[in-house]
């Protein structure tokens, strides 16, 4: 597998525009909080460092990862967002919970951002066990989090391009 073999969030073969016009939510998923803690210091430290003020930057936690689309939705009804970051973990059990709760957030998140045509960011790990999250959370293949906000910045700018 190629991932195996490289950090995944290296964006130095791309350009990110200044995050500094725009403002951003972030949901996170409480359950698996070691990892998405994790998913959030990276897409907090990623948005700041590409020039996203922190007072334009909103957070807030659901219980877990099905309702991370709830959460984006309450966000963008609610607040004048450009993006909204989604970030949870999910991880592969014994049943097929995993794949109903997969499909279910992924469905979700891509609704909210038709729903109110806004970037809304799917920032979730769905993995095969622990050690593969730890790995997308800061781990050996770099983190989840800081490409869920690249893609946030991209994305909004992109909207803003668009929309003028």
């Amino acid at each position: 597998m190629a991932t195996q073999l490289k950090n995944l969030s290296d964006f130095s073969n791309t350009e990110i525009p200044s995050a500094a016009p725009y403002k951003f939510g972030i949901v996170v998923a409480e359950w698996n909080a070691e990892i998405t803690k994790a998913l959030y210091d990276g897409a907090y430290q990623s948005l700041i460092s590409n020039g996203a003020l922190p007072e334009n930057i909103f957070n807030y936690s659901v219980p877990g990862s099905f309702e991370l689309t709830s959460g984006a939705d309450l966000m963008l009804k609610n607040l004048k967002l450009d993006a909204v970051i989604c970030l949870g973990c999910v991880i592969q059990g014994e049943t097929r919970h995993f794949d109903f709760i997969c499909n279910a957030v992924a469905n979700g998140i891509s609704n909210v951002a038709i729903k109110y045509a806004k970037p809304v960011i799917f920032g979730v790990l769905t993995t095969d066990n622990q050690q593969q999250a730890i790995d997308r959370a800061g781990g050996k293949h770099g983190n989840k989090g800081d490409e869920a906000a690249i893609t946030a910045i991209k994305m909004a700018n992109l909207a803003a391009t668009l929309n003028t």
